[in-house]
C-alpha cells in the first residue's frame, strides 16, 4: 500500500527549513511517511505583505531570538549553525536547480547539500560557482542541470509554485501539508505534521 504523502515546502534561505531538511528523512521514514519536497520563494509572499526583507531583519529582537534559538538546536542535533553574510541569501539559482532535482532521485541530496554549504559552511549560495561546486561534489553532471535550470520552462515552474504557495495560504517556511490538507508551519510543527499524516 503507498504510504500517504507529506508535503514539504521551504525556501533555501530559511533558517529553520534547514533543520527540518536535515532530520525529515528518517522521521517520516519511522513514520511510514514519504515526503514530497516543495521548494518555493519567500520573497514574494513577503512583498505582498509589505515587507521588503526577512521578518527576522524587520524585527532586530525577534531575529536575536531565532538567531540563538538556532544555535540550541543546531547544537541539540548535531549540526553546524553559521550565519552566512547577507542574510537572508538569495536563493533563487538554488530553487531552480532543486526544482530540477524534483523529478531525480538526488533531488532532497542536493538540497540538503546546499543548506549545509549555507548554514553549515556560510557560504553565499546565491553565487552560481557555489551551487556548481555542490553538483559536482554529488557526482553530477552540472553543466546540464544548470541548463535545464535556466529554461524558461523551469523559470515558469518556480513562479508557479510560488504561487501555488500563496494561494494556498502558505505564508513561511518551512510549511508541511498533509494529505487532507492541514497545515503545520515550523521545524517544531515536523513531528506533528508527520504524526498527522500516518495516521490518515
Amino acid at each position: 500500500m503507498a504510504r500517504p504523502v507529506l508535503e514539504f515546502w521551504y525556501e533555501f534561505a530559511s533558517t529553520y527549513s534547514y533543520l527540518s531538511a536535515m532530520r525529515i528523512e528518517p522521521l517520516a521514514e519511522a513514520a511510514g511517511v514519504a515526503v514530497r519536497w516543495r521548494p518555493f520563494l519567500l520573497g514574494p509572499i513577503f512583498a505582498a505583505q509589505g515587507w521588503s526583507t526577512s521578518p527576522f531583519n524587520l524585527f532586530p529582537a525577534k531575529g536575536r531570538y531565532m538567531w540563538r534559538d538556532m544555535e540550541r538546536e543546531a547544537e541539540r542535533l548535531g549540526q553546524p549553525c553559521v550565519q552566512p553574510d547577507p542574510f537572508p541569501q538569495n536563493a533563487l539559482l538554488a530553487a531552480r536547480v532543486a526544482l530540477v532535482g524534483d523529478d531525480h532521485p538526488w533531488g532532497p541530496t542536493f538540497t540538503k547539500a546546499v543548506y549545509w554549504a549555507e548554514f553549515g559552511e556560510g557560504r553565499t549560495i546565491s553565487d552560481p560557482a557555489v551551487i556548481r561546486d555542490v553538483l559536482v561534489q554529488l557526482g553530477l553532471d552540472a553543466d546540464q542541470i544548470l541548463t535545464m535550470a535556466g529554461e524558461e520552462a523551469n523559470k515558469a515552474r518556480l513562479k508557479e509554485q510560488t504561487e501555488e504557495a500563496r494561494t494556498r495560504g502558505i505564508f513561511g517556511a518551512p510549511t508541511f501539508v498533509t494529505p487532507d490538507g492541514e497545515m503545520f508551519w515550523g521545524n517544531d510543527r515536523l513531528e506533528r505534521a508527520l504524526e498527522w499524516t500516518a495516521k490518515g
